[in-house]
């Protein structure tokens, strides 16, 4: 174990809805501690509203972080630290994972809880309580695929971190959100920091939200009792601090009725006509297709099936960018990132119309944006920025590699010839392909045939370097 004394800083490693604002709370009121809020939330420098800290505004923090974290550490009196999630600055998680001096508090909350307890925050708009007479109930309706994904997030977040402690030789102290109301425990992570004073009182400043049981708070509670029925509790609880590694979740791959065909969906790519197709196999619709696996029903589908074959679709790196652009950065609706996109806009200069693109937005502008967001890529991709990589542009050999630690792909079959592709995949299970629904209208204001150029190709050659060197691709034409 670390040695207490050794520490200059400390980190909180948590997640929305896990009790972190609880603990910062209480670790404020400890003389010679200062938790400084969400440091490097990619919205916000601290707390929402706020965007600046220790005179580093959120502009000079995006273009290097160790500023503000220098600044913190020297400016705080004591022992600074603050508040990290998953989806912050991974740039702030590599240094401070790499720093023995500074503390690693990890704080978990069984999943289930904490995914109902979000949906309900993000219903009712209340996220901290003082006053239980304020407080705003709701029940929400629980999403077995949105669950899957909130899981595997939660889990890889975890792994990760138990994974770079190992190889370093560090421990960090775990704390569950029940052990924040403990000030026994509490007087415990005073000790592993090193902090002489002691608490006499947990804060009773935050009031609990939503004390009721799940049952109370979960308006189609049979339905979740049953999807969470395949996980095993330890998928419930306390996985990051307990559960052996595993590779990656596989809740979104899809299997044939009846075919014994796996399907491995890369965002971005024709991921619905590849299902029309899958299910046409066996002469059914889409909804006849098997989701939602789990490591063990994944495997037991493997056992129960043989001769089975996995495959995946991968797609132009240009023409995969220019989706996800259309879909989740350009417009403002349903299936857009509004965060990542007013960071886009305010932090790295990407000239999105602040609005939903109207009629001055023509091809020119569209062409500008596009051109920007494949120069964020770049950053993004390599490390460099405070956004997450999201599923929509992650580069398509990162996600094979990911898959192909569960599952390895028998086939990887091209976007741009799906259709000899597939009845090749077909023949190998000796079945007859059916007819390949027509592709997809391509989507957005202007497409991609309209503003590609040199210059576009090689911004996204720039971003997308390992794929069109891997997956053999050359310049993009319609």
């Amino acid at each position: 174990m670390c040695a207490a004394a050794s520490f200059d800083s400390f980190v909180v490693l948590a997640e929305m809805r896990t009790g972190s604002n609880f603990l910062e709370e209480n670790l404020n009121a400890v003389p010679g501690l200062a938790c400084h809020g969400e440091a490097f939330n990619p919205h916000f420098v601290g707390h929402k509203g706020r965007h600046a800290l220790f005179g580093v505004d959120q502009a000079a923090r995006d273009r290097d972080p160790g500023r503000l974290l220098d600044a913190m550490r020297r400016e705080s009196p004591g022992l600074a630290g603050f508040r990290f999630f998953h989806d912050h600055d991974p740039r702030v998680l590599a240094r401070v994972l790499d720093d023995r001096r500074c503390a690693k508090i990890v704080l978990t909350r069984n999943p289930a809880d904490s995914y109902v307890s979000r949906k309900i925050a993000g219903e009712t708009g209340q996220w901290r309580l003082t006053d239980a007479t304020h407080a705003r109930r709701a029940r929400v309706r629980f999403d077995a695929a949105e669950f899957a994904e909130y899981l595997d997030r939660l889990q890889g977040f975890q792994l990760r971190l138990l994974r770079a402690l190992q190889t370093s030789g560090q421990t960090a102290f775990h704390l569950a959100y029940e052990d924040i109301g403990d000030v026994a425990v509490l007087n415990g992570l005073l000790r592993f920091l090193g902090v002489a004073a002691r608490l006499e009182t947990v804060s009773d400043r935050l009031k609990k939200q939503n004390p009721e049981p799940l049952s109370a708070k979960v308006v189609n509670f049979a339905e979740m009792e049953a999807a969470l029925g395949p996980l095993d509790r330890f998928d419930l609880s306390r996985t990051p601090c307990f559960e052996p590694r595993r590779g990656p979740a596989v809740p979104g791959h899809v299997a044939a009725p009846e075919s014994p065909l796996l399907f491995l969906p890369i965002r971005g790519g024709p991921v619905a006509r590849v299902e029309a197709w899958l299910a046409a196999l066996d002469g059914t619709g889409t909804d006849a297709l098997r989701r939602g696996f789990t490591q063990k029903t994944l495997r037991q589908w493997q056992r129960q099936t043989p001769g089975h074959r996995a495959f995946s679709v991968v797609s132009h790196p240009l023409r995969r960018a220019h989706a996800a652009f259309v879909a989740h950065i350009l417009p403002t609706g349903p299936g857009s990132f509004p965060v990542i996109r007013t960071a886009l806009r305010d932090s790295y200069g990407v000239p999105l119309p602040e609005a939903a693109p109207g009629p001055a937005f023509d091809a020119a502008a569209h062409r500008e944006a596009f051109l920007g967001f494949l120069r964020f890529l770049k950053g993004n991709l390599a490390g460099q920025t405070g956004l997450r990589v999201d599923a929509s542009w992650a580069s398509q050999t990162r996600v094979i590699e990911g898959f192909a630690e569960t599952v390895l792909p028998d086939m990887v079959l091209r976007a741009e010839r799906l259709e000899a592709d597939l009845a090749m995949l077909a023949a190998q299970v000796g079945a007859t392909a059916p007819a390949l629904p027509p592709p997809e209208t391509e989507d957005g204001p202007v497409p991609l045939s309209a503003i590609c150029d040199a210059e576009i190709e090689a911004a996204a050659r720039d971003a997308y370097a390992r794929d069109y060197e891997r997956l053999g691709y050359g310049a993009w034409s319609v």
